[in-house]
């Protein structure tokens, strides 16, 4: 007995030393008290619930962690490494300062206040309030930085709209899903949009429903992720509910009855094994066609198309009485998507975890080129147009014109698999993440218009040409390695280190003979075989980053970065942070200072083709890009790309001056260096066109400003507040242009095309089942410099300073675009939710500026006036936002209804 009673005495005192206990007290993101929050030792029954100050006490074992859960509150998971863990959660739907983000450092996670980097976070209820139908919508609505809006008529970059963050343009901000990198598209934006020459991730193609919270970082941060991450880093959380389900429908329709949305969305979990989940979503959605055509003027396309004179006019006239938009279409194109998403985990030990996503996206889109006329194409010129579009009958005929349809079919994925390890208090995460983007289009309803006989001396196109054309496309795929590997060392320093190896693969996909042969496809030529192919690059990249906590307010952070890629060499960057708290942690200072870098894209490099664009006062023309890699280019004395350089300067505060407010100002200044951009085109040997180069450095900066006040009692309800916004102060070129020519319009493309400034002040009231939200946008002007426009010498040199100095410039006037939201909690399971978005119908609308006394004198003629402004909307087909962009959409008031069953 004595044996046994000294045995069960080593057997209890060996589990008490395995274990250790953990108290602290839990809050919600205003700091007060959370009674009754459960809190249990993952992966068993053991829990305990917070009492009525919030405080909780709980014995777990060594290297556990807890998971904190509220109703109405998101869920929290923290690693019980100390014997005080306090935490704040943050309600479904509101940013929490004190959440705990893992964006930003390759060390220990901190919450939002200890951070030294600026950090946006938004759960999914911030992304589903705002009623908009995509992710990268939604966005637009939530983050003042981010910009993005629907183009009209430019070919393929209707599959996915150009995005960016802090008019940075979105080659300059990193995606990250669950903090691995999401491939870019295969798209590059090669029209006259904002975005021009650059490359993004298809952010769109993620479905809403499977998001957690989104973290966006608004610093530089290359020497924590590599190539790209210059103007910021949005980080995508996925949803990790095993039990939590729903079922959402939704539907919408514009106030002018077109553009009707229907979805459906299915998120939910089940457990895998005894320490497994997996989250999956589906989600369908089509889009129907809203149209916003203009009025088109008939002098503007005699002017164009015939020799301008009376009889033309009258011509002109006679066909656009019968269809006063010319037949044109432009707005939001036509979309259906199919989206699958699957994120799951396993613990496979105490120790070690098993974690995985995979994404799947199916999209299709149908816009249309601009309208060909019957005056534009005339049957004078093309008489077998009459066969494929009118009746047949040359002695009376029917033509009355045809509109080319581009088509895309779009395919994007991605898929990580990794596991996570603890030992020895060092965490390692070992990981392997795929992805790629396919795009194919289809041109419909046009004509190939080459002259070409055949050895008999038929024609092979003309009146033989098909009227269905496959242009090719493009594709773009890669393959990351990553193992990181961190340690908290003691209760100040903590490292970070590990590496990273990625494959790149650009294809571009030939078309068929009849898309690119003589001048192509009406509308959009298709890949010659010549410009078609497959390439490739690898990089190799390691890191090293230490974070010294020197008091429990001061911490200093240091990273350095290195990579090697094949196809230029290597570029080393680094960052130093740091962050100060006092009285009582109510004030952070906190700032960072880094170098950064952005690899040339494959597609910048190697692409080359024909492409149709809208030239002021010469219609639709027909030009061409020349890669940097080519003969041509050789021949042309341009040199190959070199990477970007960057360097970034943060300063901001954070203050939590009394309960239930909280604000944060950032200033940032970010320096690029050897900026690559698409120039204009111009007169060659190879004819009309434009190619890739580092032409200037630039510099960007501004102020973010965030602020919340919330839990205000309004009889039994909650009201709550939030203001953010953005300003910018400087958006320039800082050099001169080389080995390009970068004119006017380019110039607004890239720096002036997005509000200058950005504020978005919403509020909250929750009352019962009801909850109701105001969300009021401001969109500051944006300025664009056309090409085309009088100028002051239209004789001097083409390119020349006296050339380009235009007399008058655009604005888009500054709008406040208001969105209505309703919630009924009709049940504790069903939530019926109403948004109006853009709820008084403001449509962008822009003016004329004048540049000097000669602009002043045009404005003062009526018929002068009119000339330009036919100049810049194609005879004002694009009246509402003229042929280059705009600052928001210019659909108008849009109505959104959608049901929500919790399983």
């Amino acid at each position: 007995m004595r044996r046994i009673a000294i045995l069960f005495f080593l057997f209890n005192t060996l589990f008490i030393f395995a274990q250790k206990q953990i108290s602290g007290i839990v809050k919600d993101n205003t700091g007060n008290p959370l009674p009754g929050v459960n809190i249990v030792e993952k992966g068993t029954n053991n829990g305990v619930s917070t009492d009525i100050d919030g405080s909780y006490k709980i014995t777990v074992k060594e290297g556990a962690s807890l998971i904190f859960t509220y109703m109405g509150y998101t869920t929290t998971t923290r690693l019980a490494n100390a014997s005080q863990i306090d935490v704040s959660l943050s309600e479904e739907g509101g940013q929490n300062l004190d959440e705990v983000v893992v964006t930003g450092s390759r060390t220990a996670a901190r919450s939002n206040t200890t951070s030294a980097l600026p950090i946006d976070v938004l759960s999914a209820k911030d992304l589903t309030s705002t009623g908009q139908a995509t992710f990268d919508k939604a966005l637009q609505y939530k983050i003042p930085s981010f910009n993005t809006v629907q183009t009209p008529v430019n070919d393929a970059t209707s599959l996915l709209d150009p995005y960016e963050i802090r008019n940075m343009g979105p080659s300059r901000t990193l995606i990250l899903i669950n903090g691995k990198r999401k491939n870019l598209s295969s798209l590059l934006y090669v029209q006259t949009s904002p975005g021009r020459g650059e490359t993004g991730a298809d952010i769109s193609a993620i479905p809403t429903d499977a998001i957690e919270r989104v973290e966006i970082l608004r610093d530089g941060a290359s020497a924590q992720y590599g190539s790209d991450a210059i103007a910021g880093v949005m980080n995508i959380i996925l949803k990790k509910n095993a039990t939590d389900g729903s079922l959402t429908v939704r539907s919408g329709i514009t106030s002018e009855g077109d553009g009707e949305m229907l979805g459906v969305s299915l998120n939910n979990g089940t457990t895998v094994g005894e320490k497994g989940f997996l989250n999956y979503t589906i989600d369908f959605s089509k889009v129907n066609l809203a149209n916003r055509p203009g009025t088109v003027d008939a002098q503007g396309e005699a002017n164009d198309f015939l020799d301008g004179s009376p009889a033309a006019v009258a011509s002109v006239q006679s066909f656009l009485d019968k269809y006063p938009d010319a037949r044109n279409v432009n707005g939001s194109p036509e979309t259906a998507a199919a989206k699958f998403l699957i994120n799951g985990g396993n613990d496979i030990s105490d120790n070690t975890k098993l974690y995985y996503n995979a994404a799947y996206v199916y999209k299709k889109v149908k816009s249309f080129a601009n309208f060909r006329t019957p005056y534009w194409r005339p049957l004078s010129d093309d008489p077998y147009l009459n066969d494929f579009f009118g009746n047949g009958n040359d002695a009376n005929p029917s033509y009355a014109g045809y509109g080319p349809t581009f088509e895309g079919d779009l395919t994007d994925y991605n898929g990580t698999l990794g596991f996570k390890n603890v030992k020895n208090g060092w965490n390692t995460d070992a990981s392997l993440t795929v992805g790629g983007n396919k795009q194919v289009y289809s041109v419909n309803n046009s004509v190939n218009r080459s002259d070409i006989l055949d050895d008999n001396g038929n024609n092979v196109y003309r009146e033989n040409s098909p009227i269905s054309f496959k242009p090719g496309g493009t594709s773009f795929n890669h393959v990351v390695g990553n193992i990181d590997v961190s340690k908290i060392v003691s209760d100040k320093i903590s490292i970070g280190f590990g590496t990273e190896f990625r494959s790149e693969y650009f294809t571009v996909i030939e078309g068929d003979k009849a898309s690119w042969d003589g001048t192509g496809a009406d509308s959009f030529a298709g890949n010659r075989p010549e410009n078609s192919g497959k390439w490739n690059r690898y990089n190799v990249g390691v890191y090293l980053d230490v974070a010294f906590d020197i008091t429990k307010d001061f911490l200093i952070n240091g990273t350095v970065r290195h990579e090697e890629y094949s196809d230029f060499g290597g570029a080393t960057v680094w960052k130093a942070s740091t962050r100060y708290k006092f009285l009582d942690d109510k004030i952070t200072l906190r700032g960072s200072v880094s170098t950064g870098f952005r690899a040339p894209t494959l597609h910048q490099i190697y692409t080359q083709k024909s492409q149709y664009s809208f030239v002021a006062g010469e219609g639709i023309q027909i030009s061409g890009i020349i890669n940097n890699v080519s003969p041509q280019a050789r021949q042309l004395g341009i040199p190959p790309l070199d990477p970007e350089k960057s360097t970034n300067v943060t300063v901001g505060i954070g203050a939590k001056p009394f309960q239930n407010f909280n604000f944060t100002i950032d200033y940032y200044n970010i320096k690029v260096e050897d900026r690559i951009v698409l120039g204009d085109r111009q007169d060659t040997d190879f004819g009309n066109v434009a190619w890739f180069s580092n032409s200037f450095d630039s510099r960007t900066s501004g102020l973010d400003v965030v602020a919340n006040y919330n839990n205000v009692g309004i009889g039994e309800g909650k009201l709550g507040f939030n203001l953010s916004g953005n300003i910018t102060i400087q958006n320039e070129r800082i050099s001169p242009v080389t080995n390009n020519s970068f004119g006017d319009i380019l110039n607004s493309l890239t720096f002036t095309s997005r509000p200058d400034t950005k504020w978005i002040f919403g509020i909250n009231y929750e009352i019962g089942k009801f909850g109701f939200s105001l969300n009021n946008t401001y969109f500051g002007k944006t300025t664009f410099n056309q090409d085309g426009l009088a100028t002051n010498d239209p004789n001097a040199p083409v390119n020349s300073p006296e050339f380009l100095a235009a007399n008058l410039k655009t604005e888009f006037i500054p709008k406040i675009v208001t969105d209505l939201g309703v919630n009924f909690s009709a049940t504790e399971k069903l939530t019926i939710a109403l948004n109006v978005n853009n709820l008084f119908n403001i449509l962008p609308e822009w003016k004329f500026v004048a540049e000097n006394e000669a602009g002043a004198a045009l404005l003062a003629d009526p018929a002068q006036t009119k000339q330009q402004s036919n100049l810049l909307t194609f005879n004002q087909r694009y009246s509402r936002m003229t042929y280059d962009g705009f600052h928001f959409s210019q659909l108008g008031t849009m109505f959104n209804l959608s049901v929500n069953y919790k399983f």
